[in-house]
């Protein structure tokens, strides 16, 4: 029973930590956004799969965002030109 225990909470922990599969929707601005991949929120921006260098399974494409204006980046120059410093929570907004 206790293997059983310990199972089912690592697979209920590793899928937490998988992307969800977006649907493909329209914005309030009309924009069509495509169905996708997206991770977990965690905080940081060097692990997505448009950050540069990395690679995104789903699609083989290499990423070439450096994230200039998020502190979290390597990258960093400061905020952008409307004072936005950071990535958007607003899955709606790029923020910069």
């Amino acid at each position: 029973m206790k293997k059983l225990f310990i199972a089912l909470t690592f697979s209920l922990v590793s899928a937490s930590a998988m992307a969800a599969s977006v649907n493909g929707h329209f914005r309030s601005d009309g924009t069509y956004v495509a169905p996708h991949q997206r991770s977990n929120p965690n905080g940081t921006v060097t692990d997505n799969y448009s950050f540069k260098g990395n690679t995104n399974p789903y699609t083989g494409r290499t990423g070439t965002n450096r994230y200039r204006n998020d502190v979290t980046s390597p990258y960093y120059e400061g905020p952008n030109s409307r004072g936005k410093s950071g990535h958007s929570t607003n899955p709606y907004s790029s923020g910069y």
